[in-house]
């Protein structure tokens, strides 16, 4: 697959933008995998041709299908096709049934449904296979409005739980699906890739967290067509250094990839803490690695943006522009220091002062995290992020709710908030 060359079209606000030669044109070590101080810079290679243009290039690094376990149980059917089809112009179905499209075709995507339980919703609820006789199954299928969607989640709750415990015995990791799903996506991506005109990009979101649901997600992009047989998942570890292990033994089989973190808002602190994952010392190769493996953030999305809190920043007054202070999932807060872009940036530039390289030293970009496998961009036309359960402005909380309905959103805020197990909490619970 190449980089686009084409002239900049003027996309929609909120089309997130991204440098791409930081995917294509990072400088590695001699030995590909080993730390290495010059690991860490940034340059054109001679692979990849200089564009003297700069033209600008719209895309959407952030898309979730049907492949995604939330975004099915949320109502989307929509396959990584689909996906490519909406952002090279064409119309597609949102789960509620009406229209999505946008009014300039995008030049670049990736679909990154979650490697965890990839492609498992799907089979549950069209196949023939062990788990289409599973209890949820049937709740699955009989999705079809946004009270249907909680009952699912809670039936799920466990069986994710038990499968993050122990995978190997979870009948949620069944990777003969994933792996079906998987080539599905990779084949998705090579059917679409016009280059010159269209980029795709073969990629997956590793969806992990800290024990207390701190936010610790990254969407992993592939260079090319040379991909993994399958994704490295929080089921293989929920540790995102071990992530960067994987990613480093890939690139020594000449497969090359970056991690873009999002949601460091709802980390509680954790995406940019200042040791390991394990709470032991970070050092200088620790900095390395993660800058190999994590050049770019996303910094803004539909949850919220990561660029910093109030707290953080007590003299800008847009520090408080579109945040969301609490976890991704249970509303507990989430606390600002180590959970911030900015924040982030200067304790860097402390550490490097200490001990001369810097694990925080990345740029930003900005993407959708759509699960509808559509990314809206415009502010006058939103439908976009879970599917059924958001598909109405009254539901979204971008219109005044009536009487009735705002008993029904509270009454599920209320049953979200009291269950201990893991499940999705509404939109409207941070409206």
């Amino acid at each position: 697959m190449v980089v686009t060359e084409n002239s900049m079209k003027l996309s929609p606000v909120f089309v997130c933008t991204l440098a791409v030669l930081t995917l294509f044109g990072c400088s590695r070590s001699e030995e590909p995998g080993k730390p290495s101080s010059e690991a860490v810079d940034i340059a054109p290679t001679d692979a990849i041709a200089t564009n003297p243009l700069l033209d600008a290039f719209f895309g959407d690094t952030h898309v979730h299908t049907r492949y995604s376990l939330d975004a099915y149980v949320l109502g989307t059917r929509a396959s990584p096709d689909d996906a490519y089809r909406f952002a090279k112009g064409a119309a597609i179905k949102h789960a509620a049934g009406f229209d999505m499209q946008i009014n300039k075709p995008l030049d670049f995507l990736a679909v990154t449904d979650h490697g965890n339980f990839l492609g498992v919703m799907a089979e549950a609820a069209e196949g023939t296979g062990p788990l289409s006789q599973m209890e949820f199954a049937t709740a699955i299928r009989d999705v079809t409005k946004p009270d249907d969607i909680l009952p699912v989640f809670r039936a799920l709750g466990p069986l994710m739980q038990a499968a993050d415990e122990n995978p190997d015995q979870s009948v949620l990791n069944d990777l003969d699906v994933a792996r079906n799903a998987w080539q599905d996506t990779i084949a998705a991506a090579e059917r679409h890739n016009e280059p010159g005109t269209f980029t795709t990009f073969v990629a997956y979101e590793y969806t992990t967290r800290g024990g207390q649901a701190q936010n610790l997600h990254r969407n992993v992009i592939f260079r090319g067509s040379n991909v993994p047989d399958l994704p490295f998942s929080r089921l293989n570890s929920p540790n995102p250094e071990d992530l960067w292990q994987w990613m480093d033994a890939q690139r020594e089989l000449g497969i090359e990839s970056l991690a873009i973190p999002h949601n460091s808002n709802g980390s509680d602190g954790w995406m940019f803490q200042t040791t390991r994952f394990d709470g032991s010392p970070q050092d200088s190769d620790y900095a390395i690695q993660r800058m190999r493996n994590e050049p770019v953030v996303e910094n803004t999305q539909v949850k919220g943006t990561s660029d910093t809190h109030p707290l953080l920043s007590p003299n800008d007054e847009w520090a408080d522009f579109e945040i969301m202070p609490i976890r991704v999932g249970p509303p507990l807060p989430s606390q600002a220091p180590g959970s911030y872009v900015r924040d982030a940036w200067g304790r860097g530039l402390q550490i490097e002062a200490s001990w001369g390289v810097n694990p925080f030293k990345f740029g930003v970009i900005g993407s959708s995290d759509t699960h509808v496998a559509a990314g809206s961009y415009q502010e006058d036309n939103f439908w976009s992020k879970t599917g059924l359960d958001d598909a109405t402005p009254q539901r979204r909380g971008s219109v005044p709710l009536d009487e009735a309905n705002a008993n029904e959103v509270q009454n599920n805020v209320l049953r979200a908030t009291d269950t201990r197990e893991p499940i999705v909490v509404l939109i409207m619970a941070r409206r």
